[in-house]
């Protein structure tokens, strides 16, 4: 009998522990992913300040293009790291590299993004 009770003790403690476990994994999970919200969004609003810099006015396409590429680098970074944690945090069993060209492909995306609205509501050429 005695066995019997330490045996459920024990079932019982490591059910709790595996409980506490999952929980501890969510809360990393929404953790990673509220980082590479903030990361994407503190990039994003960076982007926006290039975007509307006055010095912009008469640039084309192309060098604009060359300019968001170098502007916002510990943003870029941050939000990048941040999206490759919540990544590896989701998606566990899947290669960091693939994590990793994800990440870039976000990057590169906001820049397209914002290059696009650049070139959409730039003032016609004389």
């Amino acid at each position: 009998m005695r066995m019997l009770l330490v045996g459920a003790a024990l079932v019982m403690m490591t059910s709790a522990a595996m409980i506490s476990s999952a929980m501890a994994d969510d809360d990393d999970a929404k953790g990673a992913q509220k980082l590479a919200q903030q990361g994407r969004d503190d990039y994003w609003h960076c982007l926006a300040r290039e975007y509307s810099r006055d010095s912009n006015q008469g640039l084309s396409e192309q060098d604009f293009s060359r300019s968001v590429a170098g502007a916002c680098p510990s943003e870029r970074q941050y939000y990048r790291v941040a999206l490759l944690d919540y990544l590896t945090t989701q998606y566990p069993n899947i290669d960091s590299g693939a994590h990793l060209a994800t990440a870039n492909r976000a990057v590169e995306s906001a820049q397209k993004d914002i290059v696009t609205a650049f070139v959409k509501h730039r003032p016609p050429a004389k």
